[in-house]
């Protein structure tokens, strides 16, 4: 099955998407875009022709077509739709950074530079097979009024739009403008799936058309007088297969994706690196961890698309909150910062790193003793790494240490031993969250696949998950004594299951707490 460029069809006059008309009914009552037919005329003529020429289809368009048969393999015959999704209101006419589904990203190569409002459409061709269509809104012609009065989508206001010939070539797929989705809508019967948590607006008119079209169907059959149901709604099973197929799909990296999860990995590493050099401003700010924060997200703009996940810079204490996010508190010497921060590239692959340094280069005999303790927990994971063990015995490797060491300072009632038996888990108190998750175009990647394929999975090559053990001593936690409360350290790294065995694709990051206090002196010479 072959996936042609399919430009022949007229342009239709697009009818503004939900968000765009939101967002020009928002901005009403304080335009001043003068109207008159004189003005029209003149803002519409004298422009450079543009240049038409198109691009050669980019590194990840192959792999993105693999992955688009894969998927019309798993639904013989079945019309699947999976939406990029749309901007999302941040307040009144101002929207947040529009980020395209990671599914609709991963089955197309469109990252970073997609457009909101588009749709893949994978239509059944005869027996076997499916013709991949992109729908999205073509750009606006220069005489339009969309083009210089539209906040949402006009040029004059957003910069250059691709058209569909160039998404075409770019995509290796084919293209029609959004105005012609009505068509597809026309055509959904019971068997079409919508990846559904996507695009909620375009999800609700696919529920709708499947009703309809089964009204239709019941009537046709002249079973009128029979009862009629259709279930659909969050809990449409069939959408959840197509959910599940997209995300197991990802389990396994192809080369195109450990490269840009390589590439993600040196840009969080420089990253790191940059608010080291920092310190000695980060510490004379008030809301230091705020400037951590903001050098890190310097480099993930500079280098990809933007942070892959909200920074945890947590200093001191809060470095025990686990999902510490607001980032609002000082930096103070002779405390911990535990650093976990991912640059996103503009292929939406990001990495996923936390390192815990001393803020003055130096670690306390107790912090150290906690750090210590969490990279040998590491280090066991990553030892046991290998193709055919099963996901969770990664997450078993660490506790073992976690429990032994946390026996042998005597934080535990029990034995190790004891703490390790399912109905007890003692030493959970100071790590409550797992060893691992998948990674790659989300943070935690693959989310939606079963269970036996995840976390009960067998390991295969190209699958690169974390390896994050921790350990976390509240302030006011009275099982521990007074010098360990308020230090928290986690060390965490991204690693590539290989043929036969494993590679730490961010070892070359300081984790030895010799390396790390050489780390932080360095940084800021």
């Amino acid at each position: 099955m072959s996936e042609t460029t399919d430009t022949s069809t007229a342009p239709v006059e697009p009818e503004l998407t939900e968000t765009a008309t939101d967002e020009r009914d928002r901005n009403a009552n304080r335009s001043t875009t003068p109207g008159s037919e004189r003005f029209k005329d003149f803002i519409s003529s004298g422009w450079a022709e543009r240049d038409e020429a198109l691009p050669p289809a980019r590194a990840q368009a192959a792999y993105a077509a693999a992955r688009r048969a894969a998927v019309s393999q798993a639904f013989p015959g079945q019309r699947l739709i999976i939406p990029a999704g749309d901007l999302k209101q941040r307040a009144n006419d101002t929207e947040y950074p529009f980020r395209a589904h990671s599914a609709f990203a991963h089955l197309t190569g469109w990252g970073s530079d997609s457009e909101p409002g588009a749709v893949l459409v994978l239509e059944p061709e005869g027996g076997e097979g499916h013709l991949a269509t992109v729908y999205f809104r073509e750009r606006a012609g220069r005489d339009s009024d969309e083009f210089y009065a539209n906040p949402a989508i006009g040029e004059f206001w957003i910069g250059p739009r691709p058209s569909l010939a160039h998404v075409a070539a770019d995509l290796g797929v084919a293209t029609r403008d959004i105005g012609e989705f009505d068509a597809v809508i026309d055509r959904v019967d019971t068997a079409t799936l919508v990846l559904r948590e996507a695009d909620a607006a375009l999800t609700e008119r696919v529920d709708h058309a499947r009703i309809r079209f089964a009204a239709e169907e019941a009537l046709s059959t002249n079973a009128q007088d029979a009862p009629f149901s259709l279930e659909v709604g969050a809990d449409h099973e069939p959408d959840g297969e197509l959910a599940r197929v997209c995300s197991e799909l990802r389990l396994v990296k192809d080369d195109f994706e450990i490269a840009e999860l390589r590439a993600a990995v040196e840009a969080t590493s420089r990253g790191f690196t940059e608010v080291l050099s920092e310190l000695p401003r980060i510490t004379a700010e008030v809301r230091g961890e705020r400037v951590i924060e903001g050098v890190f997200a310097t480099r993930a703009r500079l280098d990809g698309n933007d942070v892959g996940y909200g920074s945890i810079a947590a200093a001191g204490p809060h470095a025990t909150i686990l999902h510490w996010t607001r980032n609002d508190g000082p930096v103070v010497p002779g405390d911990l910062v535990l650093l976990d921060a991912g640059v996103e590239m503009d292929s939406y692959y990001t990495a996923d790193i936390t390192r815990t340094f001393p803020v003055n280069g130096t670690f306390s005999d107790v912090q150290r003793q906690v750090y210590e303790a969490v990279r040998e927990a590491a280090d066991a994971a990553f030892a046991i790494v290998r193709p055919g063990i099963v996901f969770r015995e990664i997450h078993a490797a660490a506790m073992q240490v976690i429990a032994r060491r946390t026996a042998e300072w005597g934080f535990l009632p029990v034995s190790a031993e004891e703490s390790l038996d399912p109905s007890n888990q003692f030493h959970r108190r100071y790590m409550v969250h797992g060893t691992s998750h998948h990674l790659g175009l989300d943070v935690h990647d693959c989310a939606q696949a079963r269970r036996d394929l995840y976390m009960d999975g067998v390991l295969e090559a190209g699958m690169v998950f974390t390896i994050e053990p921790g350990l976390y001593f509240q302030p006011d936690d009275l099982t521990v004594p007074e010098e360990f409360r308020g230090i928290g350290v986690r060390i965490e790294d991204d690693i590539l299951v290989t043929a036969d065995g494993a590679e730490n694709l961010s070892a070359g990051i300081p984790r030895t707490a010799d390396e790390v206090e050489a780390w932080v002196r360095q940084a800021q010479r």
